[in-house]
């Protein structure tokens, strides 16, 4: 959608009948149940077909540029018609191809805020969070605006412009003026792309606190684990138009079962494996990774000879300049650091020891071993940070 298509998208959203609303959700389970297929031309051979569940809560969509997470909320709230499925909240049927509905998009009492805000420039803060009450009356207006204003801090600023506030502080316009009709759903596209992480926190603190009131589905799109590990309650990852994993954020992130999973959920070492031995009796196995790169990994099902793949992330391993005491890893490594990069305050360092690994490390760790290119260190990798996935 251009910003035009958007800004009209949002005043659609936000024309819904208030008192309408107000009687459908009393009527409302709160749950979203949800079959979508939606094919698109030839020349952008993509096809979406999901189906899904969403409690009152926070269910965060997560996975890679173009793998179907907007087009998901384009067509609950309406903006975009699947070819076929069937849509459901709270027991209201929004579209269901074999039956012939499809509920307009101002009777869906769906919220959304898109990745740009779609802010209405020429009105002030106050104006833009009161657009969807214009059928009310002033004091009506005020009297719902206000307890909002102050739940998202910003009731200082109702005068001012979108231009004249922080980007955090139009992140918080664009949430109330989703909320202020009391929608049935939120729908928010990586409406906190761009925010540092205080502001960020901040913000979602506060969205959750609204949501505890009034639990409705908030559905959050995002491509950062961060997000995704520290606001949902359960992850949707989508790869391809296709749901590949849900569940809680720690069961489908922190243990990954697929290499497209690990790859979003940041395990930057990914190898071929062969399980060379099992060792029942302390629960682990040999992973030959190469000729001369054994691993002792956590025990799976799994036989010797079966083929694997073992993901490490470059945060849990650690380097080291000599051996001196004893440690407690199991998997102590020669090699030689091949590139140093900084980024930001992280250091990446490319690590050769007949495969290559990349670990992250600070830069107090670098100046402290002494780090440069050629030199020969060991790396020590905990057998609980090695994760095991299917071929």
């Amino acid at each position: 959608m251009t910003l035009d298509q958007r800004d009209r998208a949002t005043a659609t959203l936000q024309e819904a009948s208030t008192a309408k609303s107000d009687a459908l959700r009393e009527r409302s389970d709160g749950r979203l149940h949800a079959h979508i297929e939606k094919r698109f031309s030839a020349n952008q051979p993509f096809q979406l077909q999901v189906e899904f569940r969403a409690e009152p809560g926070i269910t965060v969509f997560f996975g890679a540029s173009g793998a179907g997470k907007t087009t998901i909320l384009d067509c609950l709230s309406g903006l975009t018609s699947p070819d076929s499925g069937h849509l459901a909240l709270g027991g209201r049927v929004l579209f269901d191809s074999a039956n012939g509905v499809n509920v307009p998009v101002p009777q869906r009492q769906i919220g959304y805020v898109f990745q740009d805000l779609a802010l209405f420039p020429h009105l002030t803060v106050q104006g833009n969070v009161e657009y969807g009450l214009r059928k009310l009356d002033r004091s009506q207006r005020r009297e719902r605006t206000f307890p909002l204003l102050q739940a998202f801090r910003i009731s200082h600023l109702t005068a001012r412009h979108p231009k004249e506030i922080s980007g955090g502080e139009r992140q918080r316009v664009a949430l109330a003026r989703s909320l202020i009709t009391n929608p049935r759903m939120l729908l928010l596209d990586e409406p906190l792309a761009g925010l540092d992480a205080p502001v960020k926190s901040s913000i979602l603190d506060d969205l959750r606190a609204w949501n505890a009131i009034h639990r409705i589905p908030i559905l959050y799109v995002t491509h950062s684990r961060e997000e995704v590990l520290a606001l949902g309650d359960s992850v949707i990852v989508l790869e391809q138009g296709r749901i590949v994993a849900e569940g809680t954020p720690h069961q489908v992130l922190t243990v990954p079962r697929q290499e497209t999973i690990a790859q979003l959920a940041g395990f930057e070492n990914i190898f071929d494996a062969t399980v060379e031995s099992i060792h029942e009796e302390r629960g682990t196995m040999a992973c030959r990774l190469a000729p001369a790169v054994v691993l002792e990994t956590p025990l799976v099902r799994a036989e010797v000879g079966s083929k694997l793949r073992v993901g490490i992330r470059a945060g849990d391993i650690l380097l080291a300049t000599g051996l001196a005491g004893e440690l407690s890893a199991r998997n102590i490594l020669p090699g030689k650091v091949v590139s140093l990069s900084q980024r930001d305050v992280i250091i990446d360092a490319r690590v050769k020891c007949g495969v290559e690994f990349e670990v992250q490390l600070t830069l107090a760790a670098r100046d402290a071993l002494q780090l440069v290119p050629g030199k020969d260190v060991w790396l020590v990798v905990k057998t609980h940070s090695c994760h095991l996935m299917a071929s």
